[in-house]
């Protein structure tokens, strides 16, 4: 007989912090799992590390194979970006799509599809944090089974909130805890139904909580001394606390034969990409594209920077306040715009005169004509892109710099031939950005996607050049000799992804104790596939990873 896996995926989780509170006595039902079996560090790609994660666990295969790189990509011969949310799984079909010889549950799995090799039952978009695909189940009626019984998630596609209002974010936490409990409760209520081969569901809560409770969790970020001393309790931990005990509760209904395995594809740390990738990049390169013209932000350059943006000073929202933070020529219409609500402003912008072009463009003008991208910054330069050399593409992640290319790009400017000196030019001076606040780089390191201007290929990225930032603080300010300071600007979520995660397995023919060789995000779906005993095919980039008997001490 087969041993049945029973797979949770804690999206987003990071196994610095799960091994910290595992060692102070939380987590009672992770530390169980570990003591009773093999434990791992996992890594996963350091550039489009937030975008990338499920495909590669989904398929087996890198970015480079299946192409898909992030759910935002430029229109090609355009400036127009589009969102094509998930992977379309056409060349490489979900890993578990198994066909009749094998049973298969998949609860709440996001950005896939529903696959008709799935021998089962498929639940899709319930709750998972950023799906990318509808609400919709297999059987068709499930789904509404599902929340007949047990009820909706309550922050499905919702699942955020103002850092700085602490009431908020201590609703959203409850808001999460009521979906951990319903998805337990489902979870137990699906392996009940039949005996499965193979049982899969995500906790997204995990991503949620690093994305919008950091600042309350944990003092490494700038904001915990005014903001985060403000909450009761540790509301990350508290998330991972409630998640343990749903665990515990889906596998009180596991058969007794079944194999476990616990796993986070990437983690989560302070947030040291969204204003570097979203903000500074995209203004860098307007500076550097038109010198002695500013966008947003402009800073005093060579003076100590000013105080932090906190709750006092950010009553506009995120947007709002970097709105308001527009670099005007008129001292008097820069005075207005930061201290009026922007809707008292707009109204008497025009007596000022138009700005001269190129200009960027208002988010909530972009709003207002339903723009899907309004929120994301550096979708704000998009009217100046094409009269730059080289622009910044909406992220997630990572900074991502496209080169306005001659013959690529519709109005491009640089020459084929330049490519290379535009790329190293860009390279060297992105690698002078520092923390203006501790004068540390900002840059850990540029890559390369092309080796050429003429490489090209439907499975490249849209960015030329990836710029991975320095991961030791959340900066708020950043200076440049190039294009002088940028910021303060505020804060918004306050944890982003990092490139470790973690894989532990427990099961009758795991050593207790043991530990698992260092491994890779693609390394997952071999290795659940390895403990099912089914077949693994040929284009998997990773390899299953087996037990060593190295006794791990917890505690």
């Amino acid at each position: 007989m087969r041993n049945p896996v029973i797979a949770i995926g804690l999206d987003a989780a990071d196994p610095a912090l799960i091994e910290q509170w595992i060692s102070q006595g939380h987590l009672k039902n992770l530390r169980r799992l570990r003591e009773q079996g093999s434990y791992g560090r996992l890594k996963t790609y350091e550039y489009y590390r937030a975008e990338t994660p499920w495909t590669t666990f989904l398929t087996g295969c890198s970015p480079e194979q299946t192409g898909y790189w992030a759910p935002l990509k430029i229109k090609e011969g355009t400036y127009e970006v589009e969102d094509i949310q998930a992977y379309d799984f056409a060349e490489y079909q979900p890993f578990y799509g198994l066909g009749d010889d094998y049973r298969v549950a998949v609860f709440d799995m996001p950005q896939a599809p529903l696959s008709n090799q799935v021998n089962g039952l498929q639940v899709l978009a319930w709750g998972a944090h950023s799906p990318q695909t509808p609400s919709h189940s297999i059987p068709k009626s499930l789904l509404q089974d599902v929340i007949d019984k047990h009820g909706e998630h309550p922050v499905l596609r919702k699942d955020h909130a103002s850092i700085m209002d602490v009431a908020a974010l201590k609703g959203l936490q409850a808001q999460l805890e009521i979906g951990i409990a319903r998805r337990g409760a489902i979870c137990q209520d699906l392996l009940q139904q039949m005996p499965w081969d193979f049982f899969l569901t995500i906790f997204g809560e995990t991503h949620t909580a690093g994305h919008y409770f950091w600042h309350l969790s944990q003092p490494d970020h700038p904001l915990y001394p005014s903001v985060g001393a403000k909450c009761p309790g540790d509301p990350v931990l508290e998330i991972f606390e409630a998640i343990d005990e749903a665990i515990g509760g889906i596998l009180s209904k596991a058969p007794d034969n079944a194999q476990v395995v616990v796993f986070a594809a990437h983690g989560m740390g302070s947030n040291v990409m969204d204003l570097p990738s979203m903000l500074f990049l995209p203004e860098f390169l307007y500076r550097w594209s038109f010198p002695g013209k500013y966008g947003i932000a402009r800073g005093k350059y060579g003076q100590p920077p000013e105080p932090l943006i906190n709750d006092a000073r950010a009553k506009k929202g995120w947007m709002g306040k970097v709105w308001s933070l527009k670099h005007e020529s008129n001292p008097l219409k820069g005075f207005l715009r930061r201290q009026l609500p922007t809707k008292l402003f707009n109204p008497i912008a025009p007596l000022f005169g138009s700005t001269p072009a190129p200009d960027l463009i208002s988010p909530f003008k972009m709003q207002a004509e339903s723009d899907p991208f309004f929120f994301q910054s550096p979708s704000w330069y998009q009217p100046c892109w094409p009269q730059m050399k080289a622009f910044a593409l909406p992220s997630y992640s990572e900074g991502y710099i496209r080169i306005n290319l001659q013959g690529r790009e519709p109005q491009g400017i640089v020459a084929p031939d330049q490519y290379d000196a535009v790329c190293e030019e860009l390279t060297q001076k992105l690698y002078q950005l520092k923390d203006a606040r501790t004068g540390e780089p900002m840059v850990k390191e540029i890559i390369r996607t092309r080796q050429s201007a003429t490489e090209t290929g439907p499975k490249l990225p849209d960015g030329d050049l990836v710029v991975i930032w320095q991961e030791k603080y959340a900066t708020d300010v950043v200076d440049s000799p190039d294009i002088g300071r940028i910021g303060p600007v505020p804060f918004n979520r306050t944890g982003s992804h990092r490139s470790d995660g973690f894989l532990v397995i427990q099961g009758q023919d795991i050593e207790p104790g043991s530990s698992l060789p260092a491994g890779h995000s693609l390394d997952l779906a071999p290795t659940i596939l390895n403990l099912m005993g089914a077949p693994i095919p040929d284009y998997f980039q990773g390899k299953p990873l087996s037990a060593i008997k190295e006794t791990v001490v917890v505690g």
